[in-house]
C-alpha cells in the first residue's frame, strides 16, 4: 500500500520525538505489535538522518515511517535520503511540496484555515495536517470540510484517547497521536516498552468505536 493508504486505512499516525538510534527500532516494535501501522519521526530529533536510516532498515515493511516537522525543502530532501516514506509539517510551505512533488513523495502539509487548506491542495498536496487541532475541536473540522469534501485531513494537537473518535467522526481520515501515545525519554526498560504495546492497543481498539 501507498502511505496515503496506509494512513487512511489505520487511521492512527504515532509521533515520535527525539528518540535515538538506540531506541528507535525498540519503539517501533512495540508500536507496530500493538498495532499501529504508521509513524513520524519528529526532524528536530538530535541526528534525525541516522535516526530514520536505522529505523527504515530494520522496520520498512512493518510499519509505514514517515518524518515529521519539516520545515523546509533541506530538511525534506535529507529525510527523505534517509528513507522517509512520507513528510508531515506543521506549516504550509510550497517550496517543500515542490520538491516532496518532483521525487513523488507524500507531503502533508500543516494548516488551519480554509485559504491554507485550498493553497495546499493547489500546489499539489493530497493530504493536509489540521494543527493545532485542538485550539478550535472536532466541530472546527466538520465546518471546514463542509464546502470541501474533496478534503483528507489528518489533525494533530491534543489527540488522545477520549477525543480520538470525535475527530475522525467529524470527517478527519487520520489522527496524529504524540507523547499521549509515545514519549520518548520514558521508555527505558522492558516492561515501559510492553506499556507502551499496551497504549497502541488501546488506540486500535478504540477505533472499533467509531461510526462515521
Amino acid at each position: 500500500m501507498t502511505p496515503v493508504e496506509v494512513i487512511k486505512n489505520n487511521k492512527i499516525v504515532a509521533v515520535i520525538r527525539k528518540a535515538g538510534k538506540e531506541n528507535i527500532v525498540p519503539i517501533l516494535e512495540a508500536l507496530a505489535k500493538g498495532g499501529v501501522k504508521a509513524v513520524e519521526i519528529t526532524a528536530e530529533t538530535p541526528n534525525v538522518a541516522s535516526v530514520m536510516e536505522a529505523a527504515v532498515k530494520q522496520m520498512k515493511g512493518d510499519i509505514c515511517i514517515g518524518a515529521g516537522t519539516v520545515l523546509d525543502p533541506e530538511t525534506a530532501r535529507s529525510v527523505m535520503m534517509a528513507g522517509a516514506e512520507f513528510i508531515v509539517s506543521p506549516t504550509l510551505n510550497i517550496e517543500t511540496l515542490t520538491l516532496t512533488n518532483r521525487y513523488g513523495v507524500l507531503n502533508i502539509p500543516g494548516v488551519l484555515s480554509p485559504t491554507e487548506i485550498v493553497t495546499a491542495y493547489e500546489h499539489g498536496a493530497k493530504m493536509v495536517k489540521v494543527f493545532p487541532a485542538d485550539v478550535f475541536g472536532p466541530n472546527y473540522i466538520k465546518n471546514i470540510l463542509g464546502p470541501l469534501p474533496h478534503v483528507e485531513a489528518m489533525v494533530t494537537g491534543g489527540i488522545t484517547l477520549d477525543n480520538m473518535n470525535d475527530y475522525l467522526s467529524k470527517g478527519s481520515v487520520a489522527v496524529g497521536i504524540g507523547s499521549n501515545l509515545v514519549n520518548a525519554k520514558t521508555l527505558n526498560t522492558e516492561e515501559d516498552y510492553n506499556q507502551l504495546t499496551q497504549r497502541a492497543q488501546q488506540y486500535v481498539a478504540k477505533l472499533t468505536e467509531l461510526h462515521v
